[in-house]
């Protein structure tokens, strides 16, 4: 099987007449617990309906054990490909080596596994570049803040791939000449979820912090805590606030005013894109093994563009 490193999302979709109807893959989601996620669910179950394939999907629950034995069960049913949206990126060597050992094509899809350039030749990785997409949520908050400013971090999960990185390219700009008078005063994760984003505004509006800016590394984790400040009477447009996955939830906040920030990440096309590599490996075609859906910057004056494709 061809080995390549890096392709554009059209690299690896198949033309829509593949008949594909004898295929079955088994999707292991990390949780549906998620409004991304939804949409790259969702996107792949178009997808695959178009195709005419197959979809087994579970519920991980955000539970790597859970995740595990649903690919165990996955191979034990024979199906002909898996595609993993992994609750933790460190145990994806783990499920290369079952789905390798038994023979069966495996797509990891949006998150990604920590032996990404290690992948057996039946294995690939769609998503987008998890660099790009805090450079340039935090170059944006900068150009904002006019290079200086207290910033609030609040993160996503820490058994996540991109949560790690998207804070790693917060604070790589902030380590840039240009932006070097932000500083970050407080940072913590609240696991990518409004709720949890909400209570850690809580306590730190509690705690009397002063902050100009908030990055978050989702739009989830942003609303929840938009949702604190307003229920304190923060001034919001005083503060400025940051997410990334462009929902139509961050999107009807900035309309509102309160998000300033997102940046665009094509959930529908990662999940086409997953379905297209698994049905080609499954095929025993060629694939790429790295595949980057662009991220894009999105503000208050481009917003319209995104409106209802997340």
């Amino acid at each position: 099987m061809k080995k390549l490193t890096l392709a554009t999302l059209g690299a690896c979709m198949l033309a829509g007449s593949v008949a594909a109807a004898e295929l079955n893959i088994g999707v292991a989601m990390s949780t549906f617990d998620d409004n991304f996620l939804t949409v790259l669910r969702t996107g792949m179950e178009q997808h695959a309906k178009d195709a005419d394939v197959s979809l087994q999907i579970e519920d991980g629950k955000n539970e790597v054990g859970t995740q595990l034995n649903q690919i165990q069960n996955f191979i034990a049913s024979g199906v002909d490909a898996i595609i993993v949206n992994p609750v933790d990126t460190d145990a994806t060597v783990a499920m290369s080596d079952d789905a390798a050992a038994a023979g069966i094509p495996l797509v990891y899809v949006n998150r990604q596994p920590i032996n990404v350039d290690m992948l057996p030749d039946n294995q690939a990785f769609i998503a987008s570049n998890e660099v790009d997409s805090g450079t340039l949520q935090t170059k944006e908050v900068c150009r904002l803040l006019g290079g200086k400013g207290k910033v609030l971090v609040l993160m996503g999960a820490l058994t996540d791939q991109a949560g790690i990185q998207r804070t790693k390219d917060i604070h790589d700009v902030i380590a840039t000449p240009e932006c070097s008078g932000m500083e970050v005063v407080a940072e913590e994760t609240a696991e990518w979820q409004r709720t949890k984003g909400n209570n850690i505004m809580t306590n730190w509006l509690s705690s009397g912090l002063e902050f100009d800016a908030v990055i978050a590394n989702n739009d989830e984790m942003a609303i929840g805590a938009i949702q604190a400040m307003k229920a304190v009477g923060a001034d919001m447009n005083r503060i400025v606030i940051a997410g990334i996955d462009a929902t139509q939830d961050a999107l009807q906040a900035m309309k509102a005013g309160d998000l300033d920030v997102t940046v665009f990440q094509d959930a529908a096309g990662q999940g086409s894109g997953a379905i297209d590599a698994a049905i080609k490996l499954a095929r025993n075609e060629d694939v790429d093994q790295k595949v980057w859906v662009p991220f894009k910057l999105v503000t208050p004056e481009n917003m319209d563009e995104y409106l209802n494709l997340n």
